[in-house]
């Protein structure tokens, strides 16, 4: 008997044709109604629904049973006892049971010893057995000889791990009287196939679309193509290639899987008839003997030479400048094709970054697309407050996490969600911005009585919320099972507002839904896993999260006010896209390594092991890959085929589809039009005058606004960048310390200054005999006060040690030459100015000044940092030492230091290898020191009163070989953009 095979036409619509062809089986509803028809996907059967209901233009209509072929309903096979299965086991439990089996290893054989990595691990050999399982492979019996000789001994070590799923799990299964899903699968596949050959179906059972692919499909298939009332439809076959080419096709050529399917069913192409409904296609017949011409095998491609005519009607290219170019014009095509009533697009891709960066595209046009993959659970508001939760405890509550968590829409504490933000920005302005606090809850609580005592009710709160973890937080090792009640308790206390409680708020909608389901089966899972470090609970949660998409109803209600809800714009996958049909498709991200995918053999067993062993090539994967590419590109009328330029800062590859039909089009002189998509992107945002140099800032400000008070450091900055002051003075914009500040000269630096400040109020101008321990004594105060973490004080106390040795040794000496009378520190002083402008007050603070008991002055400044240069203080664009000389000649620190300063000196403290060394200015020459002393004095006046011209600008940076190493204002002031358009001028 002939098996019932039969192929739509590339060009006709799938499903509209399957459709048609039911409908005109008979007029009675109640015959139409029965039978079964089975397709690849569920999406497919949800479309196949749609296109019955089209076909009906409105009038009600009675369907057969439309379901995808991995949900087949065995229950009238297990009333018939044709079934007598073991339950599958359920996804999390298996993961579980896996990570647990591998953690058992204890690191032997390259385990994982992280539940974790061992979870993610998992993933990977749970994997493996379906895939053996579907291809029906027994690996206990093949993996053992799978290596080659020459490899034993490292095949060794993997077959050794790969015994968790050779012997372990068949085990673990047994004697819980469960299967794997893959396995049970196949199981009922072969059980239907076994029943209806025993007893055929007087109904017609109908298989469409599909490619097989395991070969208990294929023996369902040829099953059904043999039933009286049975039919199988093939998509987009090529009949017309010579069979010479058909029987050597290569795994990765677009036909190489249906040709593998009609071996199988021991059929040929002549075996496979016209379907016998076409309704009509805008989609020109002759695209797919184009396509197919292009893609011919090696062996073909002399057609090249005298091919078919080309039909290229509604095939353009698209060829963006990046990945975001391109998302932004995919975007546009898709809104474009809106204009037209009733038209429906989609854009058909295996890249998610890119399917994600469209969908964010669209939603500037109040779009919002119906993406078929949905939204990863792990990305949806609930899991990444219980996510920001789980790193703030498993980093001890750090500034980073905590104000992540705090700041979540989710967050309230017991408050309004818009107050509990509100508190923790002034938390983190107040007490937590700079160096990283001492870690936990009671050091969170010191920081902020130091800091901010008015923000303890509001830690208080925090703290109450986070009970339930707290005892996590000061645990080595916890039971994952017990972490994940206490986090999931934190987050329902912390999610609880004034009016609504924590669950309420937590687990609502979809997303809520869809987390308690994961977590339900995940918490009853995580008690075969042992307990776990700290550390590894983020991990931990990402991965068992992993993989898991919630698809909900919010595209249909719309995502915020405003948008529009269009069930004419899809976002597809590859398998979702198949059997699918529209008005306009773009078949995006047609790089190589995107779509096809590189052939990946998997992380166990290399090409010639799965051939050895009986597993599908890799490059099968390219071939379905390549089956979907040519059936997309027949899907629609207008299709757009889109490769970027580039793709992750490095040129793209185009597809070999791509590639193979631009050379076929070569050939004759002719190529695919280009789709303008990405032209309207770089115009969209262009400024209606076009683009143009932008100029350094010239604010000038009033008389009135112009600082009349500035620091002695400050006036290094008004000499090398004008505009900083300007900013900081008269915009009143001041620099925010960063989160987790990093340990630079400037912390450092006061920790000296501090050490070195006590030390000297304590003695003075006495100079105790143990002045090294006194002096590391000292620094051990200023470093304890600091309430600096452990890791960061460990890191500085050796330093500071050095330091205090190496100013006793400089100090005894210096003694020795200029025994002090006077000795202040950290002394604050002025300077008034009278000028044209009005006065002008300079203050500063002296780290050191000496009176020697001559009378003169000795000034020293300590750096951490690299000191200024004689050179640079010679030319007045390091004066610090010199102004604060010009304030003790006047008294501005006081009687006591009132004079002529002698000496200038740096001490210049790094506490590494060499601890420290002194830059002693001009030489020690009093003369000079004196002379320069008066012209920064008379330099600092002259640049008041230019500055008090109101004419005068406040510019950035306006001599870049004299511009500060580093800038706060530097971004404000745009110095990038307009520096480097001079540079190019």
């Amino acid at each position: 008997m002939t098996p019932a095979l039969f192929a739509v036409p590339p060009h006709v619509p799938f499903l509209d044709a399957i459709a048609d062809a039911w409908l005109a089986r008979s007029d009675d509803p109640l015959q139409r109604a029965r039978g079964l028809i089975l397709l690849p996907t569920r999406r497919a059967a949800r479309a196949l629904a749609e296109a019955f209901l089209r076909r009906a233009n409105g009038r009600p209509l009675l369907l057969p049973r439309i379901t995808a072929l991995g949900a087949l309903d065995e229950a009238p096979l297990t009333l018939a006892g044709a079934l007598d299965l073991a339950p599958a086991i359920e996804p999390t439990q298996r993961l579980a049971a896996l990570a647990r089996l591998i953690l058992a290893l204890g690191g032997r054989a390259g385990a994982p010893q992280t539940a974790d990595r061992a979870w993610l691990l998992a993933t990977d050999l749970a994997a493996l057995m379906d895939e053996a399982e579907r291809a029906e492979i027994d690996l206990a019996a093949s993996l053992p000889d799978a290596a080659d000789p020459a490899f034993a001994a490292h095949w060794a070590e993997t077959l050794a791990f790969l015994r968790i799923v050779t012997e372990a799990w068949p085990a673990h299964l047994r004697e819980n009287g469960l299967m794997n899903p893959a396995a049970r699968q196949v199981a009922l596949l072969d059980a239907q196939a076994a029943a209806w050959t025993a007893d055929p179906p007087a109904d017609p059972v109908l298989i469409a679309g599909t490619t097989a692919g395991i070969p208990a499909v294929a023996r369902l298939l040829r099953v059904v193509a043999a039933l009286p009332a049975g039919a199988v439809v093939l998509p987009a076959l090529d009949l017309e290639m010579p069979e010479a080419q058909w029987t050597t096709l290569a795994p990765g050529h677009p036909q190489a899987g249906l040709a593998r399917l009609l071996a199988d069913l021991g059929a040929t192409r002549g075996d496979v008839r016209p379907w016998p409904a076409a309704p009509p296609s805008a989609v020109p017949p002759g695209r797919f003997t184009t396509l197919t011409t292009a893609l011919l095998p090696a062996d073909g491609l002399g057609a090249w030479h005298a091919p078919p005519p080309f039909v290229l009607d509604g095939l353009r290219r698209l060829a963006p400048a990046d990945q975001q170019e391109e998302a932004a014009a995919i975007a546009l095509v898709l809104r474009e094709t809106l204009e037209t009533p009733n038209a429906r697009a989609a854009l058909v891709t295996p890249d998610r970054d890119l399917a994600g960066r469209v969908a964010a595209e669209l939603r500037r046009f109040g779009i919002v697309a119906d993406d078929s993959a949905g939204e990863p659970l792990a990305e949806t508001p609930p899991a990444v407050f219980l996510r920001l939760l789980t790193t703030a405890v498993a980093e001890e509550l750090a500034p980073v996490p905590l104000l992540a968590l705090l700041k979540h829409p989710l967050a309230a504490a017991g408050m309004a969600p818009a107050a509990c933000r509100a508190f923790a920005r002034r938390l983190e302005m107040r007490a937590l911005r700079g160096p990283r606090p001492a870690p936990r809850i009671e050091n969170l609580r010191r920081t902020v009585d130091r800091k901010a005592p008015e923000l303890r009710d509001f830690v208080a709160r925090v703290e109450a919320c986070l009970a339930a973890t707290l005892r996590i937080a000061s645990a080595v090792e916890v039971a994952p099972d017990e972490a994940l009640a206490g986090l999931i308790a934190a987050a329902e206390a912390l999610a609880a507002t004034d009016r609504e409680t924590g669950p309420a708020r937590l687990w609502a909608g979809e997303e809520g839904e869809a987390l308690a389901a994961q977590l339900a089966a995940v918490q009853g899972a995580l008690p075969a896993l042992p307990p776990q470090r700290r550390a590894v609970l983020p991990g931990l949660l990402d991965a068992v999260l992993q993989g898991v998409a919630v698809r909900s109803r919010r595209a249909l209600r719309g995502q915020a006010a405003g948008t529009v809800e269009h069930p004419r714009v899809f976002i597809w996958g590859l398998l979702e896209a198949r059997l699918q049909s529209v008005e306009r498709i773009v078949l995006g991200g047609l790089a190589e390594g995107v779509w096809p995918p590189t052939p990946d053999p998997g992380p166990w067993l290399s090409r010639p092991m799965r051939r050895k062993v009986g597993l599908p090539a890799p490059e099968e994967a390219v071939g379905q890959a390549a089956h979907d590419f040519l059936a997309a590109a027949c899907a629609a009328p207008e299709v757009v085929l889109s490769c970027p330029l580039r793709r992750e800062a490095a040129p793209a590859v185009p597809a070999r589809w791509l590639t193979r039909l631009d050379m076929l089009l070569l050939g004759h002189a002719l190529t695919l039009p280009e789709h303008p998509a990405a032209r309207w992107v770089r115009a969209l945002d262009l400024p209606a005058d076009g683009p143009h140099p932008v100029a350094p800032p010239r604010p000038r400000p009033a008389l009135a606004h112009r600082p009349r008070r500035l620091s002695v450091t400050e006036i290094e900055t008004w000499l090398r960048d004008p505009y900083a002051i300007y900013a900081r003075h008269v915009l009143d914009l001041h620099a925010l310390r960063p989160l987790d500040e990093a340990t630079d000269a400037a912390d450092y630096g006061s920790l000296v200054h501090d050490g070195l400040h006590r030390f000297l109020a304590e003695w003075g101008t006495r100079w105790p005999p143990d002045a090294a321990a006194q002096l590391r004594r000292f620094m051990e105060i200023a470093l304890g006060n600091a309430g600096l973490r452990e890791a960061l004080a460990t890191w500085w106390a050796p330093r500071l040690g050095r330091i205090a040795d190496w100013v006793a040794e400089t100090e005894t000496a210096r003694r020795a030459d200029h025994p002090p009378a006077e000795i202040a520190t950290e002394l604050a002083g002025e300077l008034r100015l009278e000028r044209h402008g009005g006065p002008f007050l300079l203050v500063g603070r002296a780290d050191r000044i000496e009176r020697r008991r001559d009378g003169d002055l000795a000034i020293l400044d300590y750096k951490t940092g690299t000191p200024p240069t004689q050179q640079e203080v010679e030319a007045g664009l390091a004066p610090q030492l010199l102004l604060e000389a010009a304030m003790a000649r006047t008294g501005g620190f006081g009687p006591k230091v009132e004079g002529t300063a002698v000496e200038l000196v740096y001490w210049h403290l790094t506490g590494g290898f060499v601890p420290g060394s002194a830059h002693v200015l001009f030489k020690g020459k009093t003369d000079e020191v004196k002379a320069a002393t008066l012209d920064a004095a008379e330099r600092l006046s002259r640049l008041i009163d230019d500055f008090d011209h109101p004419d005068r600008c406040y510019l950035a940076q306006p001599h870049p070989d004299r511009a500060p190493r580093f800038s706060d204002y530097a971004q404000l002031a745009r110095v990038a953009e307009w520096s480097a358009a001079g540079d190019d001028a």
